[in-house]
């Protein structure tokens, strides 16, 4: 497939996830918590997991083969919990689109270190000019939008 299919779909994932945060704070003020919100949200979330799973497939989940596995990479799911329940807290207090401004020159600049040091296995795309200025464009773009 063409990599701007691949594209188009990224945006409209990133366009679905900047409604979560709004819809769990929702929930949070429905039970009145955004801890409670955080976990009925992820439990949905690995309910939905499982169930992709078994329809795509879900290659080799063995407790072998999982062993093999460096036991930080499963802090991946705490981080996932982390960005619910933050979002939950901070994008009814900031506003969505500031929160999402931050958390994508965030993921950026993550991304940056990951690229420029082959981190988890990629391979290494040294930070040239042209991607540091992208990066403080962004960086410059959640400014304006805290400022407007």
């Amino acid at each position: 497939m063409a990599i701007a299919f691949y594209l188009a779909v990224a945006v409209m994932m990133g366009m679905l996830v900047s409604f979560q945060p709004l819809m769990n704070a929702v929930l949070a003020r429905a039970i009145a918590s955004p801890y409670g919100a955080a976990a009925v949200s992820l439990v949905v979330a690995g309910a939905g997991g499982v169930a992709i799973a078994l329809v795509a497939g879900r290659g080799d989940m063995s407790r072998a083969t999982l062993a093999t596995v460096p036991w930080w990479i499963f802090l991946a799911g705490l981080i996932g919990a982390l960005f619910v329940a933050g979002g939950v807290i901070i994008a009814p207090v900031v506003g969505a689109q500031l929160f999402f401004a931050t958390v994508i020159a965030g993921q950026l600049l993550g991304a940056t270190l990951a690229d420029h040091f082959g981190l988890f296995g990629l391979e290494v795309r040294p930070l040239s000019l042209e991607r540091a200025l992208g990066l403080a464009l962004v960086v410059g773009g959640a400014m304006l939008v805290r400022r407007g």
